[in-house]
C-alpha cells in the first residue's frame, strides 16, 4: 500500500509562470510538435523548481510525475539550461552594481557538495573534487554579492573542489573584469582564501595576515576588524542560495554542471524576489 500526499511550492506563480514561459520558447525553438512530450511545459516547470527547491531524490521525483528517467533528466538539464542561460555574466552584473551607486562589492567561494566517485587529479594522489574545505567531494563556485545586505549578484562557473579559491576565481577568468571595475575607485573585498591576488591597502583589498612568529600591529588590527566586518555580509550569499535550494546542499548529477546548477538558482532567486541588485 503506498500513500500519496499534497505539497507546495515555496516559490510564487510568477517564477513557476516565468520558468514555463522559457521553457515553452525552447521547445519552440527546437521544433517541438505538439503533443509528444509527456508534461506541458507547466508541470515540467513545477518539477524542475521542486527539484532545485526540495532536493527531491530523482527516482522519486520523476514516479511523481509519471515520467521515466530518461525523460525526467531530459527534462530537468532543458530546465537547467534555459534558467542558467539568463544568468547575468560578470560584467553585466558589475554595470548593474555601479547604476545601484555600489562603492565595494564581496566575492566569496562556496564548496557545493556532490557524491560523485573519486575522479583522478593532476597530481597523484590527489582526487580532482576532493575539497579539503569540507572533507568532502565538491565543486567550487565564486560568488559575488552587494556591500549592504549580501544580495547575490553573479555566480562563476564551477572548478573542482581541490582549487582554492584564488586558483578557483583565477581560472574563472574574472579578476581582469574585477580589475578594470576598481579602476574607478571601486573596491572588491576578499578573504584571507584569496592572499596573493590583492592587497590590504589595494582596489581588490584583504585583510592584514598574521606573520609566522609575530604579531599585528594597532593599526593593522583596527584595519582588519573594518575588513572583515564590510566583507562578512557577503557570507549571507552563500546562506541564502544554500537555505532557498536545498539541491545546493548536495547535487548528484555531473559535477561540471554544478556551476549551471548554481546559475541557475540564482535566476529563481532573482525572479521570485523580482531583484538583480
Amino acid at each position: 500500500m503506498s500513500f500519496t500526499y499534497t505539497a507546495e511550492l515555496p516559490l510564487s506563480d510568477h517564477t513557476v509562470f516565468r520558468l514555463a514561459s522559457l521553457l515553452v520558447a525552447e521547445r519552440q525553438r527546437r521544433g517541438t510538435r505538439k503533443g509528444t512530450r509527456t508534461l506541458a511545459p507547466l508541470e515540467q516547470a513545477v518539477m524542475v523548481l521542486r527539484w532545485f527547491c526540495d532536493g527531491v531524490r530523482t527516482r522519486q521525483l520523476f514516479k511523481d510525475h509519471g515520467v521515466s528517467r530518461s525523460v525526467g533528466y531530459r527534462y530537468l538539464h532543458e530546465g537547467i539550461a534555459v534558467l542558467a542561460w539568463q544568468a547575468p555574466d560578470l560584467r553585466a552584473a558589475l554595470m548593474r552594481a555601479r547604476i545601484a551607486g555600489y562603492d565595494h562589492l564581496i566575492i566569496d567561494g562556496t564548496v557545493i557538495e556532490t557524491d560523485r566517485l573519486r575522479t583522478p587529479g593532476p597530481t597523484a594522489g590527489v582526487d580532482l573534487w576532493w575539497s579539503g574545505k569540507i572533507s568532502n567531494h565538491g565543486g567550487n563556485v565564486q560568488i559575488l554579492s552587494a556591500p549592504d545586505d549580501g544580495w547575490p549578484l553573479w555566480i562563476s562557473d564551477v572548478r573542482p573542489g581541490r582549487e582554492h579559491d584564488s586558483t578557483a576565481l583565477k581560472a574563472s577568468g574574472a579578476l581582469p573584469i574585477l580589475q578594470e571595475w576598481t579602476a574607478d575607485l571601486h573596491e572588491v573585498l576578499f578573504d584571507l582564501g584569496y592572499e596573493g591576488l590583492g592587497s590590504p591597502a589595494g582596489p581588490l583589498a584583504t585583510a592584514y595576515k598574521k606573520p609566522a612568529g609575530g604579531t599585528l600591529t594597532d593599526e593593522q588590527k583596527a584595519h582588519n576588524r573594518i575588513h572583515n566586518a564590510l566583507r562578512a555580509v557577503g557570507e549571507r550569499a552563500n546562506a541564502l542560495l544554500k537555505v532557498t535550494f536545498r539541491l545546493l546542499h548536495n547535487i548528484t548529477i555531473d559535477p561540471w554542471k554544478i556551476g549551471l546548477v548554481a546559475k541557475a538558482a540564482l535566476v529563481i532567486l532573482h525572479t521570485e524576489y523580482r531583484r538583480t541588485t
